[in-house]
């Protein structure tokens, strides 16, 4: 693991584009392992930014604003699959929106597909963030519960 954490910042980029595109592909283009990759992206983000130093509000910035880029990259990856696929369909009026392979989940096909492109260029990109930020909360939290069981040696 400590080799990971290592790992030079470009170095680092470059396997996340990977592995979320890895993460992409194995969804078939719905991007569910790439909200559960939050989970560890959030460990390795927070190990990354803070190796031994106490939680300030810079260590917090930076935490925040890497989880951002990462959800954007995966907004980006939705915006450009399912954008290309589906918008063209929702502006021609002899498309056939009711096969498209979409969840009708709002009983109408024109409806389903929006509310189905909402949460999958929108929702799930955001749900990414969630589950980074919050894997990130937890590292910190224990970072600072082995700081203090150190300390109190």
């Amino acid at each position: 693991m400590k080799k990971l954490i290592k790992v030079e910042t470009r170095t680092a980029i470059i396997l996340y584009i990977f592995a979320d595109l890895i993460c992409v592909g194995a969804g078939m283009g719905v991007p569910i392992f790439c909200i559960l990759f939050g989970f560890p992206l959030g460990w390795y983000i927070t190990k990354k930014v803070s190796p031994s130093l106490s939680p300030s509000r810079l260590i917090y910035y930076r935490i925040l604003n890497l989880s951002i880029l990462a959800a954007l990259f995966t907004f980006l990856m939705m915006a450009v699959i399912w954008g290309s696929a589906a918008m063209p369909m929702l502006f021609n009026p002899e498309a056939d929106i009711s096969n498209f392979g979409h969840p009708f989940i709002l009983y109408e096909p024109k409806a389903s597909l929006v509310g189905w492109l909402i949460l999958m260029i929108i929702v799930s990109p955001f749900l990414q963030l969630l589950t980074t930020i919050f894997a990130s909360f937890i590292t910190l939290m224990n970072n600072e519960l082995k700081n203090e069981i150190e300390y109190n040696k």
